[in-house]
């Protein structure tokens, strides 16, 4: 196996960044939706940020697939990073 480039950890970084911020949103928004709704609470704004309804910005079509590219992509991009030097694998 080749040793990870300086290359592939540029990209990594500069993908992860914007690419974990919806991400990140999903997550939250779901579990804060559950949590609230377990206590009574029914917070549907918080499901709109969930699927995609940023307000004006509405991408409820799409933005179930782009979750998905995305995590593929920092997958795909995380993995390159996991390369070990010639020699060094497990024994």
């Amino acid at each position: 196996m080749r040793i990870s480039s300086p290359l592939s950890r540029f990209w990594h970084r500069r993908i992860a960044v914007f690419l974990a911020i919806p991400l990140l949103l999903t997550i939250l928004s779901g579990s804060i939706y559950s949590i609230l709704l377990a206590v009574g609470i029914d917070a549907f704004w918080l499901i709109k940020l969930h699927t995609g309804n940023f307000g004006v910005i509405n991408l409820q079509s799409i933005y179930s697939p782009l979750i998905g590219i995305f995590t593929l992509m920092l997958l795909i991009t995380g993995i390159s990073l996991l390369r070990l030097p010639p020699g060094k694998g497990p024994s």
